[in-house]
């Protein structure tokens, strides 16, 4: 597997550097910067990249921003974030689109190097890795989310899931746009997801989902 690292701490970056080409794996570019990280997952197109949320000179959400416009240019980009915090903001931003090939573990959680392994092998083949602490952040304490859908709400959540545009669900499904929207309304409203949280719902509508 050809893999990007981005991670400022030079222990822990040479630190995966080595377990990752032990484990028969290239690292074809490693970043310890921000402006660093977009430019060398473009360049190697890696089978996966491993980045860490806060990166020079900013030192907040430099690798995570980069993960999301990576992913918005090379569409299905499998992202492993490795790091300390849950970035709420750029955390549901990365799921936006689907949560294939998407992980986020805590460092301080990762207790197994065959856990970190595993995480990444699964995000690599179009998996999904969330440590439950990010799936418990972003949702906010909703409880039994799904408890309340209809069979119907709960086919178009899952295509939901899978990244699909309404469209793309009205023609899976054999609806209307109109349907689907109807549908996609019913379950924001059923999961607790008011207007206010416009720029996320459909993110945890999905995350409500991958919890179940």
């Amino acid at each position: 597997m050809r893999i990007v690292i981005a991670e400022d701490n030079v222990l822990l970056r040479e630190g995966l550097v080595l377990l990752l080409t032990s484990d028969g794996h290239e690292v074809v570019a490693v970043a310890d910067s921000g402006p660093g990280v977009l430019p060398a997952l473009l360049e190697h197109r890696p089978d996966a990249a491993v980045l860490d949320v806060r990166l020079p000179p900013g030192f907040r959400d430099e690798g995570l921003r980069a993960a999301v416009e990576a992913r918005r240019k090379l569409p299905g980009l499998p992202v492993l974030v490795l790091s300390q915090y849950v970035e709420e903001t750029y955390a549901a931003e990365l799921l936006a689109g689907g949560a294939e090939g998407v992980g986020y573990l805590l460092k301080d959680r990762v207790s197994r190097v065959g856990e970190f392994l595993d995480a990444l092998a699964r995000v690599a083949a179009g998996g999904t890795a969330l440590d439950p602490e990010v799936v418990s952040q972003l949702m906010t304490s909703r409880r039994d989310p799904l408890q309340a859908l209809t069979p119907r709400e709960r086919e178009v959540l899952g295509l939901m899931a899978q990244g699909l545009d309404n469209a793309t669900i009205a023609t899976t499904l054999v609806i209307t746009e109109r349907s689907v929207s109807k549908h996609i309304g019913a379950v924001f409203a059923k999961l607790g997801l008011p207007p206010s949280d416009s720029g996320h719902r459909r993110v945890l509508a999905v995350l409500a989902y991958l919890n179940s």
